[in-house]
């Protein structure tokens, strides 16, 4: 089988090199750095599998024309799919998988938020660099003292609550199907949403972008908050209402935001855009507010994450060609 990876960047090379080295025999990986359109169609050289990253959406029509060159088989290299049409690839009889990596990095990075928005980090860094050493403005609150909501109890879910139990603070649990592990465990209380949205100080996010998740922080959740309440999100942008979020930055409503991801933030996050006027006026807006920190999509960029992407990625072909794939979707 012939398999072709395409948006490989630099930090992927090695992985990807060592992975096809212990594929079948009859596999043959050939590598691309750019992403696959219709512009880039003749790359294919008839691979039957092709691994992408969210940089090359596949609606129907390219899949249409995936599948007339002969593609089998699609695997992403992110646990997000929304980039696919995963309904038109089963119609097409195309196999699509997305991959999984340890739950830990991101949920490290979850938890430094939480510790930079709590002790008002982004206004310090800011002093620091005219000089400014004063203290006003700076008292932050100790993590230890406060009730986290924790939106979703997946893998990353389970793993940010593992880690906020060794901080002391109260955690309050929100999700449609609760872990009997989580729940067991005595250390958690699952609530309702609304229950956990009027109780929490600080509010982490971590579900699945769905069209009955979309939006779901909107002006309705924020004003069931409490007052000064922090939000973390390292999930998906779209999760948040961007109006909603501005609004309750602004009125204080909000005492802190921090989010790693972004509605529309394709095309700039990832990129080098130094030189170049952003279209993206809430992303500018919210950036430059003291207690906003926004951070360019990089939780799950860590050495382990990235090799386990690779490795599923690749892996994810080869096994769904043979009826295996855990993550076939």
């Amino acid at each position: 089988m012939k398999i072709k990876v395409y948006e490989l960047r630099e930090d992927e090379r090695a992985a990807c090199d060592r992975v096809a080295g212990t594929l079948p025999a009859d596999c043959t990986v050939t590598t691309s750095t750019e992403c696959l359109t219709e512009a880039t169609l003749d790359t294919l050289d008839g691979a039957e599998g092709v691994v992408i990253v969210n940089k090359s959406p596949l609606n129907a029509s390219m899949l249409q024309k995936l599948s007339e060159r002969g593609v089998r088989f699609v695997a992403t290299r992110s646990i997000g799919y929304n980039h696919i049409d995963v309904e038109a690839a089963k119609r097409l009889g195309i196999h699509v998988c997305n991959t999984t990596y340890p739950p830990y990095g991101v949920a490290e990075f979850a938890v430094m938020l939480m510790l930079m928005a709590l002790r008002k980090y982004k206004p310090a860094l800011w002093r620091q660099q005219v000089n400014d050493y004063s203290l006003a403005g700076l008292q932050g609150r100790e993590l230890r003292t406060l009730k986290v909501g924790v939106m979703g109890t997946g893998r990353i879910g389970q793993a940010v609550i593992g880690y906020l139990k060794g901080f002391g603070c109260k955690i309050l649990a929100y999700d449609p199907y609760p872990s009997e592990a989580v729940a067991a465990s005595g250390d958690v209380e699952y609530v309702t949403l609304d229950e956990l949205y009027s109780a929490s100080d600080l509010i982490t996010v971590h579900i699945p972008l769905m069209e009955a998740t979309r939006g779901i922080i909107d002006a309705a959740a924020i004003a069931k908050m409490r007052d000064g309440v922090v939000l973390v999100n390292v999930s998906r942008g779209e999760l948040m209402d961007v109006e909603a979020l501005m609004e309750g930055i602004e009125s204080q409503k909000i005492g802190a935001l921090a989010m790693d991801v972004f509605a529309e933030e394709d095309g700039i996050y990832h990129v080098n855009r130094t030189h170049d006027i952003l279209a993206n006026r809430n992303m500018a807006y919210l950036r430059q507010f003291p207690n906003v920190i926004l951070t360019q999509h990089i939780a799950f960029y860590t050495d382990i994450d990235v090799d386990s992407m690779v490795e599923q990625g690749l892996r994810g072909v080869v096994d769904m060609a043979a009826g295996e794939c855990a993550t076939e979707l």
